[in-house]
């Protein structure tokens, strides 16, 4: 980097950390700390799901996918946006008629305390593994721009974010995501711009020699929906309940939509949310494709072709704001995991009776654990998006499984409900091991955790039965 650059990345941080700084003062309890005092305008809330949701993966691997390949991951964000209009009807209703502050809470009413803590239990395993791979994915790229080793890179980031969040909570984490937000979607468009200017060819002609060659194919109609996940039907149903786990029983996701004033704005923040994801996803892909032409197709290490692009192409001060880009993208992210983490953990585990300076010193930890794991993490052979979203498909079935099951008016024994939790994540393993696409992961757990609570449920009533006619007996 130039010495331009290092000055735009340098004021970036530190505006960051001021900014959390002084909205620091407006946080008066945990209600403030934790869900900005249901004050949220639904814009911000949802720009900040966009920026929480994509991160930095948007930014490292989705330009990857379109440089090696097509569009076909455009199928994935198309079921995102029927997820969000079911999750808008089926659950967001249910969280602001019962006033939570943890989602998890609604488990807790229904099914008791166990219950709730073990749901919890289950977000944060998610949250820290999956979150662990985006911290990972951060410090690829400002290893690749910088020179920094990778433990440096992951460190730095961490210790700014860090600063921010504990100080100003989720108003202070929303209202930064927005501006992030629009950084690194920025990013986007100035490359797509330089790459026009630079390639010295009209846009329609560009376009048409990218379709000739395939580059922009978005459906891919191959009947192999079981083991392909990017064939249509699954790419498309996988992403319906991918979106439909991910923004109705994951907290960090709901939690946005849970700081707005009302359930209508709720509603237009998570809806629209899914609309720009998907925008988003398409300017990203056509950056890659158009970095695919810019560099004729050079072999680029996998996850690393954009940040080469930057590296290697881009005139200093525009490389600066990319690489701003970037850590905004990884730390809306990053922040927005702190904060929920700390939100579950005070709310499910500690049942609401910490102080705010106890919920500041609880974010603590778990940033410390952020960074440890993304320090332990190491890059596999796949596309770190895969994994990332791989991770969460483990779980999230499992969750999904036990709030629609909270919907249903029968009283489950909590035996039955948690064998079903654990039985539903577990047989997602087997459906890795035979080679299932990762995008049934969600739909098959679901439909197994229920089989599972209703079937165990039935016998332990059964047995439960057969017990008090034989004490009758005696």
């Amino acid at each position: 980097m130039q010495p331009l650059d290092i000055v735009i990345v340098i004021l970036f941080l530190a505006g960051n950390t001021l900014f959390g700084l002084l909205q620091g003062k407006g946080n008066k309890n945990t209600g403030d700390y934790f869900l900005g005092g249901h004050k949220l305008p639904w814009i911000v809330a949802m720009l900040s799901i966009v920026a929480t949701e994509t991160s930095v993966l948007t930014f490292v691997s989705v330009p990857g996918l379109a440089y090696r390949g097509d569009w076909s991951f455009l199928q994935l964000p198309l079921g995102y946006i029927v997820g969000r209009v079911l999750v808008s009807f089926l659950l967001l209703p249910i969280y602001f008629k019962e006033g939570v502050t943890s989602i998890y809470e609604i488990i807790g009413t229904r099914f008791g305390t166990g219950m709730q803590k073990l749901a919890s239990v289950v977000f944060l395993v998610t949250r820290i593994l999956g979150d662990g791979v985006r911290f990972l994915a951060t410090g690829v790229v400002v290893q690749a721009v910088t020179g920094w080793s990778l433990p440096l890179s992951i460190i730095i980031i961490g210790a700014v974010t860090l600063i921010y969040t504990i100080s100003g909570g989720l108003k202070t984490v929303v209202w930064l995501d927005s501006f992030q937000f629009g950084l690194y979607l920025l990013g986007g468009i100035i490359t797509i711009v330089f790459i026009l200017i630079n390639l010295d060819d009209t846009l329609p002609h560009i376009l048409s020699s990218l379709s000739d060659t395939g580059k922009l194919h978005i459906f891919n109609m191959s009947s192999d929906i079981l083991f392909n996940p990017m064939a249509f039907g699954s790419a498309f149903l996988g992403g319906v309940f991918l979106s439909l786990a991910s923004h109705g029983v994951d907290f960090m996701m709901v939690q946005r939509v849970l700081g707005c004033s009302n359930l209508g704005d709720a509603k237009k923040a998570l809806i629209g949310s899914g609309i720009f994801v998907f925008i988003q996803f398409a300017i990203f892909l056509l950056a890659g494709s158009l970095i695919y032409l810019f560099m004729e197709g050079v072999a680029t290490e996998k996850d690393r072709e954009f940040a080469s692009f930057i590296v290697n192409y881009l005139p200093s001060g525009l490389k600066g704001l990319l690489l701003a880009g970037i850590l905004s993208a990884a730390m809306s992210t990053i922040a927005s995991s702190i904060n929920s983490l700390a939100a579950s953990t005070v709310t499910d585990i500690l049942g609401g009776k910490v102080s705010l300076k106890g919920s500041r010193l609880i974010s603590l930890g778990w940033a410390t654990v952020l960074i440890g794991i993304a320090l332990v993490f190491d890059e596999s052979d796949k596309s770190i998006i895969m994994v990332g979203l791989e991770i969460a498909s483990f779980t999230y079935g499992g969750l999904l499984g036990l709030f629609l099951l909270s919907k249903t008016k029968r009283n489950f024994h909590p035996a039955s409900l948690g064998t079903a939790l654990i039985s539903s994540m577990a047989i997602v393993f087997l459906l890795k091991h035979i080679g299932l696409a990762w995008t049934w992961y969600i739909v098959l757990s679901v439909i197994f955790n229920i089989i599972i609570a209703f079937s165990m449920d039935t016998i332990i009533k059964t047995l439960s039965q057969q017990n008090s006619s034989q004490k009758k007996q005696f």
